[in-house]
């Protein structure tokens, strides 16, 4: 299974409305985290899970949802978490 597919698998338990994932890696060539093979992502993901919950702990719960792939898989990715509200307003986008 690809990375970005298996990204996408592991998030699913964060119930996301929407996931929006892009390999940054070739933009990334040389750099010492490519060296290990880890990827550089970035990730826009919307979900009622981060209701409540300060960017942080969204960003954690992410981490969580992903594993064992942060330490192997991943060397870098940037996330946005949005709520459903949150994304579907104006100040988002």
């Amino acid at each position: 299974m690809k990375t970005l597919d298996l990204i996408k698998q592991k998030l699913a338990t964060l119930n996301p409305e929407s996931i929006e994932l892009s390999d940054e890696s070739a933009r990334h060539a040389g750099h010492e985290g490519a060296k290990s093979g880890g990827g550089h992502y970035l990730l826009t993901i919307v979900s009622p899970e981060f209701s409540g919950k300060p960017a942080m702990s969204r960003h954690r719960l992410v981490y969580a949802a992903l594993g064992e792939m942060m330490s192997k898989d991943i060397h870098a990715i940037s996330v946005k978490a949005y709520t459903p509200e949150e994304f579907n307003s104006d100040s988002v986008h």
